[in-house]
């Protein structure tokens, strides 16, 4: 159908543009296969009639490791290979034949590129030639390329500097990394200075030079409140890791040391001194109105002028794993002494009955203080009724299922919980050991534990400052 001139001419155009698709989009002819069976005869590498193939003198030239056909192309090579056969449709198998590579290499390069695009076709590090970089006629693929990798090393280098944020500052993955101090500013930079340069890192961060070496000495200075942390820890230890910044603030000060609270919480902060407040589901004793109601007399009014002239109460519970213990304790209002307890294994009458004859007994002559309760059982069943009676003492009740009315005894039941009975491992400890525990915790809270309400000084301290007690 073509003159041997047209198969001349087509060939010589392949040679000089290297694409069929363009051969044929500029001449017009032949088709795509015709154009492969002239360039494969005039090579020698078509198919004779009894199947033998003859090596095609192109495929010779591309032998693998041979200096016009390295081991692994560059990316641009790929690209254009790619281009050929998916975009302008030349067939696979005549272009891995031109190329010297296996139809296998070009699929797996188009996989490479369809998921990572360009950089997928990059060769790796170790299979980089080593030589002199080019002069200035680079071209615009290469161009292309080094933007990539620039782009490349500027995401690395911000992932870098997040992960030594999140890891050394145990920031939040989001934080805004121009809003940090100079001194966490330093502190990551320190940390990069051995994979980054420092005019990089402090341009990063817009910090002076001058300020991160300022900051680097002032780090690298011995701490100065060395000898208090010893201090700090054992007074932590010795109060039963319940002491907060503010209670180790007063401790520090009856001793004749001054410390800010501020730095005393970040010490306690390096340290690991923290006081443990998990939660925990409370007894409820209430078995509904058994009795007539009682108004609620001391209404949310936690505070009293003396001693005796306002007690609170309650009962809370102690799971441990021998059994339960019950713990009845009632509370002045004046200072927040607990002015009479019992320790039992059942909440039932005389466990609170028991406490109110101890506390009737302490009471002043002339003394008919208001005691307040919830609703409770234990506080409307005869025996206790009677005996409030018989000592002149004034019932006071909370509304139905509404703790804050007694909040005054139930932050004691909280505080009591948090600093002696939570976080604790009890497995072993017999029932009779843990109310012996339990006492001591109450003897300590009376007579060493500082409030702060009462200007650093134990309840019992306060009194004794009072002259109530002697």
């Amino acid at each position: 159908m073509y003159t041997k001139e047209q198969e001349e001419a087509a060939l010589k155009e392949y040679a000089r543009l290297g694409s069929v698709h363009a051969v044929i989009q500029r001449l017009g002819y032949p088709s795509k296969s015709t154009l492969y069976r002239w360039y494969e005869r005039r090579n020698a590498g078509f198919k004779n009639n009894h199947g033998r193939t003859a090596e095609s003198p192109e495929k010779t030239d591309h032998k693998c490791n041979a200096p016009g056909h390295p081991r692994h192309p560059s990316a641009e090579f790929k690209y254009v290979v790619l281009r050929r056969c998916f975009e302008l449709g030349e067939d696979v198998e005549y272009v891995s034949r031109e190329i010297g590579y296996s139809r296998m290499s070009i699929y797996v390069w188009r996989r490479k590129y369809l998921k990572y695009g360009m950089i997928g076709l990059m060769s790796k590090k170790k299979s980089i030639p080593r030589q002199p970089l080019p002069s200035s006629d680079t071209t615009p693929q290469s161009e292309e390329l080094q933007a990539l990798r620039e782009q490349i090393q500027d995401l690395q280098f911000e992932v870098d500097v997040l992960k030594e944020t999140l890891a050394v500052l145990k920031k939040d993955p989001g934080v805004d990394l121009t809003a940090l101090k100079n001194r966490e500013k330093a502190v990551i930079i320190g940390a990069l200075r051995e994979k980054y340069a420092l005019p990089m890192l402090l341009s990063y961060f817009h910090m002076a030079r001058s300020s991160y070496y300022y900051q680097q000495a002032i780090m690298n200075k011995p701490d100065k409140y060395l000898p208090f942390r010893a201090q700090i820890t054992s007074i932590f230890h010795e109060n039963r890791g319940v002491y907060g910044y503010r209670r180790i603030h007063l401790a520090l000060k009856r001793g004749g040391i001054t410390l800010s609270e501020k730095i005393i919480r970040h010490i306690m902060k390096e340290e690991g001194l923290a006081v443990s407040v998990p939660k925990r589901a409370k007894y409820s004793s209430y078995l509904g109105e058994i009795t007539p109601e009682v108004d609620n007399i001391v209404s949310r009014d936690f505070h009293a002028k003396q001693p005796y002239e306002k007690l609170l109460t309650d009962i809370t519970e102690f799971a441990l794993p021998d059994g339960k213990l019950y713990l009845s304790a009632m509370i002045d209002c004046f200072d927040g002494m607990v002015v009479g307890w019992t320790i039992g294994s059942r909440p039932n009458a005389a466990l609170v009955n028991s406490m109110l004859d101890e506390v009737i007994a302490k009471l002043p002559d002339g003394c008919h203080p208001t005691v307040h309760s919830d609703r409770g059982c234990h506080y409307r069943w005869p025996g206790w009724i009677e005996r409030m009676e018989e000592a002149g003492l004034t019932r006071s009740m909370s509304k139905k299922g509404c703790s804050p009315d007694n909040a005054a005894c139930e932050g004691f039941f909280g505080r009591l919980k948090n600093e002696m009975f939570y976080g604790r491992s009890w497995i072993g400890k017999s029932l009779d050991a843990f109310a012996q525990d339990l006492d001591d915790y109450i003897n300590w809270y009376n007579r060493k534990r500082i409030k702060l309400s009462l200007g650093g000084r134990s309840p019992w301290e306060y009194r004794q400052h009072l002259g109530l007690i002697a």
